[in-house]
């Protein structure tokens, strides 16, 4: 029986790896990382760049109007060969589309992600992508994209990522990490590399409900029935990738910290979307944005396997 992925792929054909530019440095690592990653996959590489029309207060010529609307196509496409040749420069012979058009990004990259395995965007902006990692509408693409969404960081702004060090992923019991779990086995597995799973706790907190006693409870002993819990989780990914060396790593703190720490020596951190306990709100409070501004390799985002994405008309 097919899966999600495979049943949307016979559907729609092989999913590529869908990259938003936007003329920045940033955009372009982004996209040669994303060029390898489709390598890996043994999936096609898309390049796409949306643009806006400003929005002017005092009337122009419609001939104007739309000289502006040609330089800003022209633009675009002048980025797409950019991204182009540099991914080429990397992964030679790798299928390369690219598509430029006039609209709202996030609506663009949540249509793109209907039919994408992967949607690769860098983490500082300009042009029609300015502001995409930050407040809401980095949230709503993620809130509505059909596939993973993955945020391309080096340790310095102007860093490449990291290539080497295991996969990091965050685990809280909930089945949204269990798709966070999938998708992170899958990429160690093609990477080759170790996975690191990253479980935390709290003596206040757990499972999202105040522990009767705060404080007063045997941290040992909290430790040890959270490391077997998420032994319990990860049973499963180590019988279905016996190959894998899986690490478990459970430990008191919040998670923000926990992964940050983590991604130091990692080529890639794996969160969901949502979860319990530890990893509650994810993408909607402070945890995401310190991830995302912070963190010293990419950062990949995954919606569980019951959450279906919008359609985007």
């Amino acid at each position: 029986m097919l899966d999600d992925q495979e049943a949307t792929r016979a559907k729609h054909g092989s999913g590529a790896v869908v990259v938003g530019i936007d003329g920045s440095a940033s955009a372009v690592r982004a996209a040669v990382w994303a060029g390898a990653e489709a390598r890996r996959r043994e999936r096609p590489l898309r390049l796409v760049q949306v643009y806006t029309l400003p929005q002017v207060r005092a009337p122009i010529a419609v001939g104007t109007c739309e000289q502006v609307r040609a330089g800003l196509a022209e633009r675009a496409e002048g980025w797409l060969s950019e991204a182009r040749t540099a991914v080429l420069a990397e992964s030679p012979g790798l299928t390369i589309t690219t598509g430029a058009r006039e609209w709202s990004p996030v609506a663009a990259l949540i249509q793109e992600s209907q039919h994408a395995d992967l949607v690769v965007l860098g983490s500082r902006g300009l042009g029609g992508f300015t502001g995409l990692l930050v407040g809401s509408t980095a949230v709503s693409v993620v809130a509505h994209a059909h596939c993973p969404i993955v945020v391309v960081r080096g340790r310095m702004p102007q860093d490449p990522p990291p290539a080497a060090g295991p996969v990091v992923v965050g685990a809280d019991g909930s089945s949204d990490s269990d798709g966070a779990l999938a998708f992170a086995c899958e990429e160690a597995r093609l990477r080759s590399a170790g996975l690191t799973v990253v479980h935390t706790w709290s003596d206040v907190v757990a499972d999202g409900v105040l522990r009767p006693h705060p404080f007063q409870d045997d941290a040992a002993e909290i430790d040890r029935v959270e490391h077997a819990r998420l032994a319990d989780q990860v049973r499963p990914w180590r019988e279905k990738f016996p190959d894998l060396s899986i690490d478990l790593d459970v430990t008191r703190g919040r998670p923000v910290q926990a992964l940050l720490e983590r991604a130091e020596h990692a080529q890639l951190i794996v969160v969901g979307c949502r979860g319990r306990g530890g990893f509650t709100g994810m993408l909607l409070g402070s945890t995401s944005q310190a991830l995302i501004v912070h963190s010293p390799c990419p950062v990949a985002v995954v919606r569980s396997p019951d959450e279906g994405g919008e359609e985007t008309r």
